[in-house]
């Protein structure tokens, strides 16, 4: 039997700039080639598709709500004057009620979603129109949603995990202990739900694939879900200038792109450029440090101010569409990406590194520009940067992000920066790989 109508669940969809919005978008296309009839269901946070069947739905709770509904409202009218008034009056009017939410169930925000999600999705199942559910994440809703699904109809369920569901602690955590907070704890069921229930389950690094067989053994057999790994990719950007050629500029202009945070902060650079601008005074006046896409951590805020470096990285915030240019913010963000001198891709510092990519390394791939890589206890991700000729750091070693600091520096002094390997990563690989699971499973029940 043909598998053919799919019920993808997918709380970001259309979200433009969202790496889990695009790790579902970009695959699409190639689902729709392949003769796949996809209806997606997902929170009114995006733009509506109308390629196919795709419906929208605010969650349930109050912080989910929200949150969907500041994304709504700069979507329908920008982050003016009105976005500012409405969704301070919406945030103030559920304040006591998100306080109950978080003190009665503590889950993610996002949690309430899956109910509507399960709801319509039971309807049109119900009704005959799907033959398979396939939930994407981002917000394990869709997780949950798909579960729900799974257990009342017994369709077939295939589960896409971005993000590992259960965060190790350390080497030697395999990630059996009970959390003591109660999302975590909720997302150490949910994997064990998913790995029992699901058809076809699936990460996005060797090493998430990894601790999740050492927790659900399940995994290394063939009667329940299989697990395996995909390479997400992305395509290549909106906005990409292939025959763009870098001009060196008075600047070396090192750029970050994407979320910061204690454990991923840009005050590992900043405190790197302390000796090398003992050592070359001329570089204080030459290198800048560029951040897009999200607030500094509060550690590089500290470091800015203890080294009195506001001259040094320049803060751009998150780059949405220009109403004046009609381009989009993935299209201004590229634009960006290429003229950098050398793009960071910052890991953190966390335990779960080791399963982990950060998505906007799949993008970088597409600019041809050098990265520089700063990466912790990841052998997939260091052996990628390594066969693209990347800049590469441990973050654990101070030292060698200084040493490595110091080579850009010269290598761009001498206008001699390394000339990437070109060999990015699309989505058509990752597609067809899913497709390809699909048939081998439906085929092997039959």
């Amino acid at each position: 039997m043909q598998q053919k109508r799919w019920l993808i669940l997918s709380h970001g969809f259309n979200m433009d700039g969202r790496a889990s919005s695009q790790t579902i978008t970009d695959k699409i296309p190639y689902f729709l080639e392949a003769g796949i009839e996809p209806t997606v269901y997902s929170a009114i946070t995006g733009i509506k598709d109308h390629r196919f069947p795709h419906r929208q739905f605010l969650a349930w709770g109050p912080a989910a709500f929200r949150f969907d509904f500041r994304h709504w409202i700069a979507n329908q009218y920008g982050r003016g004057f009105f976005y500012k008034a409405s969704t301070g009056l919406v945030s103030l009017l559920l304040a006591p009620f998100i306080a109950l939410e978080k003190f009665f169930l503590g889950y993610s925000s996002q949690w309430s979603w899956s109910i509507p999600a399960y709801l319509h999705g039971l309807n049109l199942i119900q009704a005959g129109k799907i033959d398979l559910i396939f939930s994407t994440g981002g917000a394990w809703s869709a997780h949950l949603a798909g579960l729900w699904l799974k257990k009342k109809t017994g369709l077939p369920w295939i589960a896409e995990i971005h993000d590992p569901l259960v965060i190790r602690q350390s080497p030697n955590d395999p990630g059996f202990d009970k959390p003591k907070n109660r999302d975590a704890r909720f997302r150490q069921y949910l994997e064990r739900q998913i790995c029992k229930y699901a058809d076809l389950v699936w990460w996005f690094t060797d090493g998430a694939v990894h601790y999740a067989k050492v927790r659900n053994t399940n995994l290394n057999t063939s009667n329940n879900a299989h697990g395996f790994m995909v390479l997400p990719g992305a395509e290549p950007p909106g906005g990409l200038n292939a025959a763009q050629i870098h001009q060196y500029s008075d600047y070396l202009n090192l750029c970050h792109f994407g979320s910061l945070a204690n454990d991923r902060s840009l005050s590992t650079i900043l405190n790197a450029l302390v000796p090398l601008f003992k050592k070359y005074p001329k570089a204080r006046e030459s290198i800048r440090v560029h951040a897009y896409g999200a607030p500094l951590d509060s550690l590089t805020v500290e470091a800015i101010k203890k080294l009195q470096f506001q001259d040094v990285l320049l803060a751009h915030g998150r780059l949405e569409k220009d109403p004046g240019t009609g381009k989009s913010g993935r299209e201004r963000v590229v634009e960006k990406m290429q003229s950098a001198d050398v793009l960071i891709l910052l890991h953190g510092n966390d335990e779960w590194c080791a399963e982990y990519i950060p998505s906007k390394f799949y993008e970088y791939l597409w600019t041809g520009r050098p990265i520089w890589g700063i990466t912790h206890r990841n052998p997939q991700l260091d052996q990628m940067l390594l066969e693209r000729s990347a800049y590469l750091s441990p973050q654990s070693d101070s030292e060698a992000v200084e040493l490595a600091l110091e080579r850009i520096w010269l290598d761009w002094e001498g206008q001699q920066l390394v000339q990437p390997m070109w060999s990015p990563i699309g989505v058509k690989q990752a597609a067809y790989k899913i497709l390809s699971e699909v048939i081998d499973k439906t085929e092997r029940s039959a």
